[in-house]
């Protein structure tokens, strides 16, 4: 995708990260578990929910160095407790939806996937399709397209998403976040996705996802822990 559709709809401090010249956008359908605080059981109404994120890739230049990471444009979630949470902890911009998943019947099975955000003054959206791993799981090599994809460790955020302004009271100048995030390598499979129906790219202005071939992966689940974000200049690698 060209970078100079996605620019202005990126916080000035991030630089849009590019593969080859070129930004990427990435769908990512998937079921969160077991979901909870360090140290407490998982939430009771949150336990077990999908989740669809549209995102691109971005770096940032810190204290710390620069940093690769992740800039969500949404994040739907069947999980109202989530959703609440999220915007309030991590200013990330989740979105309600009815959302629903099959479990494979087999080890590569379609996984039928299907979405429909219906948050009170959000842009409605809808995302059908179904997929399913064609090939064994590797780690992705540093240099490859896959590890420029999947090898982040941070996301960024814009700090007082979803509060009204006349609450922020003009304090707050909306300061650019960074949360750290650690997990172990995803172990990359090949997939096959038949899309049905995808409006959620309607947010980064085009109607209908870019044009050319699409890429697909598939990745069992692993653990990931999320840290809450800080302001982005302060920030410094979760150990």
């Amino acid at each position: 995708m060209p970078v100079e559709l996605l620019r202005p709809r990126i916080p000035a401090e991030l630089e849009i990260d590019t593969f080859e010249g070129q930004a990427w956008v990435g769908v990512v359908p998937f079921e969160m578990q077991a979901v909870r605080f360090r140290f407490l059981p998982p939430l009771p109404t949150a336990h077990r929910f999908p989740e669809l994120n549209l995102r691109t890739y971005v770096r940032h230049r810190g204290r710390s160095g620069e940093t690769p990471g992740v800039w969500f444009f949404s994040l739907d979630a069947s999980s109202a407790l989530t959703v609440l949470g999220a915007r309030a902890t991590f200013s990330l911009p989740y979105m309600h939806a009815r959302m629903a998943m099959n479990e494979p019947l087999t080890a590569g099975s379609w996984i039928q996937y299907r979405s429909e955000r219906t948050h009170r003054g959000e842009p409605p959206a809808r995302f059908e399709g179904r997929y399913r791993p064609s090939g064994p799981a590797v780690t992705s090599q540093r240099g490859t397209l896959e590890h420029f994809l999947t090898e982040r460790y941070a996301l960024f955020a814009q700090a007082g998403y979803g509060v009204p302004r006349k609450l922020l009271g003009g304090a707050l100048r909306s300061p650019l976040l960074r949360g750290d995030i650690q997990h172990a390598h995803w172990p990359l499979q090949p997939a096959e996705a038949e899309i049905e129906r995808c409006d959620i790219f309607r947010l980064i202005g085009l109607d209908e996802p870019p044009a050319g071939e699409p890429l697909a992966h598939y990745a069992e689940s692993i653990p990931v822990r999320a840290f809450r974000p800080v302001p982005a200049g302060d920030a410094r690698r979760a150990p």
